[in-house]
Order: structure tokens, then C-alpha cells, then sequence
């Protein structure tokens, strides 16, 4: 015969199943996190000796603001609606100088160079003002993502290196939304495959968790 437990006996019993709970919830949370948390701690702690990055990382990084955009249709928008793909983003007013259409040109190119890993990365034209963009451009602007906001705005978020300006540089958005890298001022033909090996190494660290698309 079997005696009934003890009213503490009960209780101690209880509590000790609600601890256990909460240790396996907390194992599922972690084994679910441990992809993004992986693919991080490879990127950013895990370096070879020789192996340096091309782009500044951003430290802390800097998640994308609740900041109204309008499309270049006059769609209006919000920044934080870019969130879940990887973005190369540019900045620079709408008349887009020879230094502009170089960015432009080096983002599509960095993008068609990804190959089959160039859907998980949208390239960004954030148009610092309300200059029309000239028509000759907009062919060029095929598979972009142009937005407005303002220059005093966007720099609440992204910012250049000293002595640089913001429309100097090119920036690295990751899926979660955070800037966390910027390729030096100036980036052309000749360094961009040092960029290249920036992003694909982002891609490859982040293939676990990431997809195509939103």
C-alpha cells in the first residue's frame, strides 16, 4: 500500500516540476536563438589571424528608426518597413552627382556579384531632398529601392566617419534592422571586391537564420 504524500512533500514536489519547466522553456529559447547567436559570434569574435574586415563595424550597433519615408511615387512609408533582408544603402540628394551614380552603380554591381545569394540583399537610395531625380537616371534605378527622407533625419541614425560626409560612404543593414557596418568613403572599382568579401562573409555567417525576402 501506497502512503499519500505530505501536504510539503505536495508542495516541495510542485515547485520542483515548475523549476524543470522553466529550465527546458529556457533550453527551447536558446536552442532557438543559438543560430542568429552563432552566426554573430562568428562574424564578430571569431577571426583568424590575417583576416581583417574591409568595412568599419558599427559598435553599438544602430537599429533602423521610426521614421516616416515617402517612395518616389509618393508612397509614404517607414523606414523600419526595410526590415528582414540585408541592405546596402546609400544616401545622397536627388540630383545624384558623378559621386552618387558611382554609389549606385557599385551597389547593383556589388548585388549582381552575390550570384545565387543576391536575393537576400536589397540595395537602398535614401534621397536626402526633395530634388527631382533626373529621368535619365531612373533606368538605372531598376530593382532599387529609392525612398526620401531627410538628411537631418537620417543622420539621427546613420553617420559618416570624421571628416567624411554622409553621401561619402555605403552602409551595411542587417535582416534584424541594425547598421552595423560602413565601407570607407570613396569605395570604387578598384577596392570593391574588398567589399565583396565583407558582405559575403555576413552572408555565409548568417545563412542558419536568414532568407530570401521578407
Amino acid at each position: 500500500m501506497h502512503t499519500l504524500p505530505t501536504p510539503q512533500e505536495a508542495v516541495d514536489g510542485s515547485a520542483r516540476r515548475t523549476v524543470l519547466g522553466r529550465w527546458k522553456m529556457l533550453a527551447v529559447l536558446l536552442t532557438c536563438a543559438a543560430p542568429v547567436i552563432a552566426s554573430y559570434f562568428t562574424y564578430y569574435v571569431v577571426r583568424p589571424e590575417g583576416r581583417r574586415n574591409f568595412g568599419e563595424l558599427v559598435d553599438p550597433q544602430r537599429p533602423l528608426p521610426d521614421q516616416a519615408v515617402v517612395g518616389v511615387d509618393g508612397t509614404p512609408g517607414n523606414l523600419r518597413n526595410l526590415k528582414g533582408q540585408w541592405l546596402l544603402v546609400s544616401a545622397a540628394g536627388g540630383a545624384c552627382d558623378d559621386a552618387c551614380q558611382k554609389h549606385l552603380y557599385l551597389q547593383r554591381q556589388l548585388r549582381e556579384t552575390l550570384g545565387k545569394e543576391k536575393d537576400r540583399v536589397d540595395w537602398v537610395w535614401l534621397v536626402t531632398d526633395d530634388a527631382p531625380i533626373p529621368d535619365a537616371l531612373r533606368p538605372a534605378l531598376k530593382g532599387a529601392t529609392v525612398l526620401r527622407v531627410g538628411e537631418l533625419q537620417l543622420s539621427q541614425w546613420l553617420s559618416p566617419a570624421v571628416g567624411q560626409l554622409l553621401q561619402d560612404h555605403l552602409y551595411v543593414v542587417d535582416p534584424i534592422g541594425n547598421w552595423m557596418l560602413r565601407f570607407p568613403a570613396q569605395l570604387d572599382l578598384a577596392n570593391a571586391a574588398s567589399a565583396k568579401r565583407d558582405l559575403d562573409r555576413l552572408l555565409r555567417a548568417s545563412s542558419s537564420w536568414d532568407e530570401a525576402g521578407r
